[in-house]
């Protein structure tokens, strides 16, 4: 086994794993790490972890030291400077008319990068943009495109929950969601209602999934023949968390429904496999497809760079 610690560049960001060395280390401890862009200021999110060695693909990069005083000053310095520096570069893209949004701006917390984060529909030819601003900030300069999803977490906000956003408050990674997550919980296929501030669908829809998908296994979709203490009957609806199932019944003319338990119920024919997604609209539908495929696509971007 391997002992190994997890370290996070951002106050909710990817963690990262470096070999700590001879090092002892605490939660919330600010260190030095070596990184494949030199060496970056981190915080300890997980002081120690064991990782079989078996598993392991790739050499780890060391945890240099723990960050000092003149570390913390020298940091302080450079991020009080990032408001001037984002005011200075979104002067430089009027004046070269560059269709872009400048969203965040960050200095290597030695000074030695400033990286500015930005929104684009395309490609972008910043060359001469990238010429200015090394002559004002002599530095090295770099311009990183981000996603909606990275907008939003560095802008904040509060979710229709209530809460202060995922992305901003815990949520380290972006996990590809899907429309059918929506449809196996029961949601309102509407897209005004399952999507979030960054007009991408919820990220909250996976915290559930596994559960979901884990009990839809067991329970008789809609249109299966049951049979019950009631006699046989059509599954009409499920309450998937709750495990039962609503069945329709005919006596004669008449038509009646009752709830069951899931341990109440034999499948007499399970329905066929339906993964057809059904909405109020056609544009509902495509609108949903556009967001899912843009989800894809945004699970691509890493905006944090190799480290």
């Amino acid at each position: 086994m391997k002992i190994v610690t997890g370290v996070r560049f951002k106050k909710v960001g990817k963690i990262y794993f470096f070999d700590p060395g001879d090092l002892e280390l605490e939660k919330d401890m600010k260190v030095i790490v070596d990184t494949a862009m030199g060496e970056e200021y981190g915080v300890v999110a997980i002081p120690k972890k064991e990782i079989d060695e078996n598993e392991i693909t790739d050499i780890f990069k060391k945890v240099i030291r723990i960050a000092t005083e003149k570390d913390e000053k020298i940091r302080e310095e450079f991020k009080s400077k990032e408001a001037n520096a984002l005011k200075i570069c979104e002067e430089k893209v009027a004046k070269h008319n560059l269709p872009m949004k400048l969203i965040d701006v960050e200095y290597k917390y030695d000074g030695s990068k400033l990286i500015f984060y930005f929104t684009a529909d395309g490609r972008i030819d910043f060359r001469e943009l990238v010429k200015d601003l090394a002559a004002v900030f002599r530095t090295r300069i770099e311009l990183r495109q981000i996603g909606v999803r990275d907008e939003v977490r560095r802008m904040g906000g509060n979710g229709m929950c209530g809460r202060q956003l995922c992305c901003c408050s815990f949520l380290g990674n972006f996990e590809t969601v899907s429309i059918k997550m929506a449809k196996e919980q029961n949601l309102s296929l509407n897209p005004s209602k399952i999507s979030g501030m960054c007009g991408r669908l919820m990220c909250c829809l996976k915290y559930e999934e596994d559960v979901y998908t884990e009990k839809l296994k067991r329970i008789p979709g809609i249109g299966s023949i049951v049979k019950t203490a009631e006699g046989t009957g059509e599954v009409t609806s499920i309450e998937t968390l709750k495990e039962t199932v609503r069945v329709k019944y005919k006596d004669g003319d008449e038509v009646y429904f009752k709830k069951h338990q899931l341990n109440d119920v034999v499948v007499i024919k399970a329905s066929e496999n339906n993964e057809e997604i059904v909405t109020d609209s056609e544009e509902d539908l495509k609108e949903l497809q556009k967001l899912e495929n843009l989800d894809k696509l945004d699970s691509k971007n890493n905006p944090e760079g190799d480290i």
